[in-house]
């Protein structure tokens, strides 16, 4: 997941939050008094506290000194965004679930594109998961003798 943070007047800064080291969960779980996966659904699903303490986490990297109490984002100042990763994945799970229901395929991709960091890798994986597959390959028909009849 990339963690987007908008402070106002400033760039907006890309926090890559797909790919965490074992001792930044340990302080993140220490942190919030959670569990990872929990945290992770959490910030998924957009709220606050996780996205806080991850995007914490990751500003670490380049900040070692700050602290958790002087990093705090006013509302709407994060969102979080899927990787590239991450789109391959839901896309795969959004066709899969309304492939059968058009209208609602549509809409779930185009939810999608508005999820994904990168818009161009959510128009390759809806590509990719709606492409015709090929057809298993036919038979290759018996080998003929010279007189017409099949050899085994």
């Amino acid at each position: 997941m990339i963690i987007t943070y908008s402070p106002e007047g400033a760039e907006p800064q890309h926090l890559d939050a797909g790919r965490m080291r074992a001792s930044e969960i340990q302080i993140i779980e220490r942190t919030v008094d959670g569990h990872w996966d929990a945290i992770r659904e959490a910030m998924a699903e957009g709220e606050i506290n996780a996205l806080r303490v991850v995007a914490w986490a990751v500003k670490k990297r380049a900040e070692p000194t700050l602290r958790f109490a002087d990093f705090d984002p006013w509302e709407g100042e994060l969102r979080v965004r899927l990787d590239a990763r991450e789109v391959g994945l839901w896309a795969a799970r959004i066709f899969e679930k309304y492939r059968s229901n058009p209208d609602d395929l549509a809409e779930a991709f185009d939810e999608l594109r508005d999820s994904a960091f990168d818009r161009a890798d959510a128009e390759k994986a809806i590509a990719d998961v709606t492409a015709p597959k090929d057809p298993a390959p036919a038979e290759e028909p018996e080998p003929m003798s010279v007189d017409g009849s099949a050899t085994a």
